[in-house]
């Protein structure tokens, strides 16, 4: 378990902001019948378990709070805005998202217009009882807007304090580089993260979005860090998760309802290679005395890009081992490698050919920061 105040903090991307380097989830705060297969199962917490897990976070030194509008139809960021009631708001960094439909009968309370954006603010700056966030996220990509609507809007909102900074999630690398440039070469604010889905089982993100935010100066914030709880060891070969347990459990009955954060079962029930990753990470985690879901977040802090992992937590227990992955040991290159070796990864070209052919041997320090 990490102990109070040892957590570690990172600047997040090029800005002078500094957040822990374990943000909290809160996409489990909060329940919605009728939303998301994820805002229905039994493992979704009440106000006041939420804020239990709130309270011991920042004891244990973290000061950085995930959450969206769409987390539970807005139940997510209530429950932390009567928790911010009872805080120096000024100590915590709290980042919400923008983008998914919040009202189905409201054509136009969806996408990444500047109606939509702005009336987003709003409505989340009143449900976490706050007046300025953070870090505002596009939850993801809207080809139904152009780039230069939704980037002029973020930057108005910079300018008269609603927001503090703003980042994406969910994008592609061609997105994300557009994003920038046009933010760059029009005199805007730029992004400052990417929150993107990154862990043992989805290493996509490397082959492209990854080296635009290492050229760019863009700090990475993963989430699903356990893949939905597929990386914690707590699912045994011929065993089917228990729906009250878990997400995966939950959907497992009605796999249409799948998502990244709540994976089908039937991907990985006999899947070797996944189930030879466990048992890497178990023999790891056995030589340092520390459990699988905390070899998997170290393995991520490891990564030169990340700044912050995101965690999900549904009880203090599990919180306090996530904390515990935060700092005060490593793991070392062998292990690392092991890990990776481990890792399913396919070689896609063009991106195989572009990482063999600029090796080590093709770096240049005073041309750009990053190194494939």
């Amino acid at each position: 378990m990490a102990a109070a105040g040892s957590v570690g903090h990172k600047y997040l991307g090029k800005s002078g902001l500094k957040v822990s380097n374990i943000c909290l989830g809160t996409m489990t705060f909060g329940v919605a019948k009728g939303a998301a297969a994820v805002f229905e199962c039994n493992t979704q917490l009440d106000e006041e378990k939420s804020h239990q897990i709130l309270d011991r976070y920042v004891e244990l030194g973290g000061n950085f709070l995930d959450t969206a509008n769409i987390y539970a139809r807005g139940k997510s960021e209530e429950i932390i805005g009567s928790w911010l009631q009872k805080q120096n708001r000024d100590r915590i960094v709290v980042a919400t998202k923008c983008r998914f439909q919040m009202d189905v009968s409201d054509v136009n309370k969806a996408g990444l217009s500047r109606r939509h954006i702005v009336q987003s603010v709003e409505e989340s700056l009143a449900r976490l009882k706050t007046n300025y966030i953070d870090i505002l996220q596009a939850h993801a990509w809207d080809n139904a807007v152009p780039i230069e609507e939704t980037l002029r809007t973020f930057n108005d909102l910079v300018r008269c304090g609603k927001i503090r900074y703003y980042g994406f999630s969910n994008v592609c690398g061609w997105q994300l580089q557009k994003i920038f440039d046009f933010a760059k070469y029009n005199g805007l604010n730029q992004p400052i993260s990417l929150q993107q889905q990154y862990n043992l089982l989805c290493r996509q993100p490397e082959w492209e979005e990854f080296m635009v935010c290492k050229n760019e100066g863009i700090g990475v914030l993963p989430w699903s860090p356990l893949k939905g709880g597929l990386l914690t060891g707590k699912f045994k070969q011929g065993e089917t998760p228990d729906k009250t347990q878990s997400r995966i459990g939950f959907v497992h009955t009605d796999e249409k309802r799948a998502l990244q954060s709540a994976p089908a079962w039937s991907n990985y029930a006999e899947n070797k290679a996944y189930w030879n990753l466990v048992d890497v990470m178990s023999k790891i985690a056995t030589t340092h005395g520390k459990s699988i879901p905390q070899v998997a977040i170290r393995w991520l802090l490891q990564q030169d890009v990340v700044v912050s992992v995101i965690i999900g937590a549904t009880s203090l227990k599990q919180l306090d081992d996530n904390m515990g992955a935060s700092g005060g040991w490593e793991l070392s290159k062998e292990e690392m490698a092991e890990l990776d070796a481990a890792s399913p990864r396919m070689s896609y070209y063009p991106y195989e050919m572009i990482w063999r052919v600029n090796g080590p041997d093709r770096f240049n320090e005073f041309n750009r920061s990053i190194k494939i």
